[in-house]
């Protein structure tokens, strides 16, 4: 019975973690995917933009410069419409508006990382604890039936290896999809914090 409520609650690890996974790389993807869309056309425009008149997409970075947009205009108001912009109060509350939105961001592309880090770290000491207490059931039937033999021991000892092997299989996923998000995600926020930066430049150009 321990044997298989360890083996439940190690596929109940197994199917949650393989179902983040594939979320996660299905929202890395459409990252990517509408980020570089959002920079090309950004970068085409040569200059401060409404945000809505460069693309409707759901991007962090689009998202970033948004945050930073809002806070130009309720410091000058609209700088594209305006020839003669006033001058900006503070290049420094831009920056840190947009600083705040891209940890934001961040913040949401880590959601359910620490499930698969759990599950790395968790999952082969739970397959080792059905191992232990199935090797201590099967020496105790051994002892029981008073036979002392390779033969009469070693299917129960087979038995509780396969709780170790299920611990290693919802393991081993899960550390290499860590390792691999956890980069990714490292990447986005210095693309973020580079983008910040170039945006910043932009507006500091403009209203000069």
């Amino acid at each position: 019975m321990v044997a298989r409520i360890v083996l439940l609650l190690l596929l109940f690890f197994s199917i949650v973690s393989w179902a983040m996974i594939l979320q996660k790389l299905g929202m890395f993807g459409r990252i990517r995917r509408k980020s570089d869309e959002f920079l090309r056309i950004f970068r085409a425009t040569r200059g401060v933009a409404n945000p809505q008149a460069l693309v409707a997409v759901a991007s962090p970075f689009a998202n970033v410069y948004a945050a930073g947009y809002r806070e130009l205009q309720s410091q000058i108001g609209g700088i594209a419409s305006n020839p003669h912009p006033p001058k900006l109060k503070s290049l420094q509350a831009v920056t840190v508006n947009m600083q705040l939105a891209s940890a934001e961001e961040v913040r949401r592309v880590e959601k359910g990382m620490s499930w698969l880090a759990t599950t790395a770290a968790v999952s082969p000491f739970i397959g080792l604890f059905g191992t232990v207490w199935g090797i201590i059931d099967a020496f105790s039937g051994l002892g029981s039936a008073g036979a002392a033999s390779l033969r009469a021991v070693a299917p129960g000892i087979a038995e509780a290896l396969v709780t170790t092997a299920a611990g290693l299989f919802a393991a081993i996923p899960a550390v290499i999809f860590y390792n691999h998000f956890l980069q990714n995600i490292r990447d986005l926020a210095q693309r973020l914090d580079t983008f910040a930066l170039e945006v910043t430049s932009l507006i500091e150009k403009a209203v000069n």
